[in-house]
């Protein structure tokens, strides 16, 4: 699914969280370095570093919290995922913090810092592992379009009416999908041959976004397990998925496309 915080559609989490990777794993070099050596340039360095890597991790937990609101998928595997791999990054900030003010207290051996500096940075590798899963398996900030795709389309409606203009007859081209966040709920609006659908943004397998997917000839596929369902009748068609998905009702007057709820 393509990132909430972006520019210019590339995510802006995965272009930050280099820093505070680098470097904390610095940080982490040069303490053992200093203590090896017992120069005090290496343990400068390391305490300039851990400064930097504490700073840039706050920078980029802003985008990445940005995305787990508002891309991750609720209720699926991917929110889990990502929900486990913030909770890491934060343990693993806090432990960096905790050291860089040991530092400041010369009573407190140099093995106790080096400790919490290891630990943090073996968090940090389980939380980029999730990450990288959360990227290369769920596709969370990869913007994957298919030709005749068209651009993402994702639109949110306030208010509690059962009757709500999602589109307009000539918005969508065929096979091209709108995502709608209407009374809390994800739904999908497609484009077929035959005319406008509506359906459940939820994968019924692991909650992948089908709004992230491809929709072809009345079909859609789930881009995370490839679970594919029929658009009309929400029945499921192939895949691991054992159930279909929800659809909904829509009507056009006036060239212009209204959700039933």
């Amino acid at each position: 699914m393509k990132s909430t915080a972006h520019i210019k559609g590339h995510p802006i989490h995965p272009i930050l969280v280099g820093f505070p990777i680098a470097f904390f794993i610095g940080t982490l070099l040069f303490d053992i370095l200093a203590l090896a050596s017992d120069r005090y340039d290496f343990a400068f360095a390391a305490t300039c570093m851990q400064i930097a890597g504490i700073t840039t991790a706050l920078l980029a937990a802003i985008p990445g919290f940005i995305d787990f609101l508002f891309t991750v998928p609720p209720k699926s595997s991917g929110k889990k995922r990502a929900a486990k791999h913030g909770i890491l990054n934060v343990l693993n900030l806090l432990l960096f913090v905790v050291a860089w003010l040991l530092k400041r207290n010369p009573a407190v051996p140099a093995f106790v810092i080096l400790l919490l500096e290891i630990t943090g940075v073996v968090l940090l590798g389980f939380a980029g592992w999730m990450g990288g899963t959360l990227v290369y398996r769920n596709q969370i900030g990869i913007f994957t379009r298919y030709a005749g795709a068209g651009k993402w389309k994702e639109e949110r409606f306030a208010g509690d009416q059962q009757k709500i203009q999602v589109a307009t007859s000539n918005e969508l081209k065929t096979d091209q999908m709108k995502l709608v966040h209407v009374h809390h709920k994800r739904i999908v609006i497609g484009k077929t041959a035959e005319g406008y659908v509506a359906f459940d943004d939820s994968c019924t397998h692991k909650g992948g976004s089908l709004a992230g997917g491809a929709l072809i000839c009345g079909t859609v596929q789930c881009p995370w397990h490839g679970s594919q369902f029929d658009v009309n009748t929400g029945q499921r068609k192939a895949g691991p998925a054992q159930q279909g998905i929800k659809v909904y009702t829509l009507t056009e007057e006036n060239g212009k496309v209204y959700l039933q709820l």
